[in-house]
């Protein structure tokens, strides 16, 4: 089953320095058809304008990825890191026990990302960040991991979950295929930008798709495209 879910669909609010959509339910909005996607909690589609950003606050048990889309976010918190992730690249903070962060946008223009949140398998752990470059050229073509807690995924950036993050770009008319390990895995696909058609059902920019009992996708580019793929529990 694949549902399409289209950005003209998904809640939100707009506060000024940060416009932000909600594919799952999130702060204001509730939708209770929506609120997870097996272990998939959250994703949000974040525009934050320059010089501003999300200041310190506190998160518990929860695997948080930002894929950074356009831009590039400064992340600090109270463990002493500090970096700073560009357009492509991705980064993952494992809340673990608690930590407490912020993310600005230090550039002159608009910043863009996904947040992702995965429930974690396991809890009581130290909280952990990291950040790592992913060359749009690498994924020309073909899925590559961003970030994994599945076995053999050792390129990727480790999350506490039996999930995995996946990136991949297509030119017009590439075809790219995706094996799910078993019909209890839910995926959920995003093109950032683009067009293209998965098992058939078409997907405009920015839609979401939310897909269940699928071993098997066949994602073709109606236009250049960007893909945001999670493969996540039931």
């Amino acid at each position: 089953m694949i549902e399409c879910r289209p950005f003209d669909s998904l809640g939100g609010a707009n506060h000024g320095w940060l416009d932000a959509k909600h594919h799952f339910s999130f702060a204001e909005y509730h939708d209770p058809k929506r609120v997870h996607w097996g272990a998939l909690r959250v994703w949000n589609d974040d525009a934050i304008q320059p010089g501003t950003g999300f200041p310190p606050h506190s998160h518990a048990d929860m695997e948080i990825i930002t894929y950074v889309r356009e831009g590039a976010i400064t992340h600090q918190d109270n463990l002493g890191n500090k970096g700073r992730t560009k357009a492509g690249d991705v980064q993952v903070m494992s809340a673990g026990t608690g930590i407490r962060h912020s993310e600005y946008n230090l550039e002159p223009g608009i910043t863009r990302i996904f947040q992702i949140w995965i429930f974690p398998d396991r809890q009581g752990e130290p909280p952990s960040w990291g950040s790592k470059p992913f060359p749009k050229n690498d994924r020309s073509g073909r899925f590559v991991v961003l970030a994994s807690g599945i076995a053999g995924d050792e390129d990727a950036l480790p999350i506490r979950t039996n999930a995995r993050v996946l990136g991949a770009t297509l030119k017009a008319g590439e075809t790219v295929e995706y094996r799910f390990s078993g019909k209890d895995r839910h995926g959920y696909l995003v093109p950032a930008t683009g067009q293209v058609e998965v098992n058939g059902i078409a997907l405009q920019a920015r839609d979401g798709a939310a897909i269940s009992d699928e071993v098997l996708l066949r994602i073709t580019a109606v236009a250049d495209s960007e893909l945001v793929l999670v493969d996540a529990a039931g």
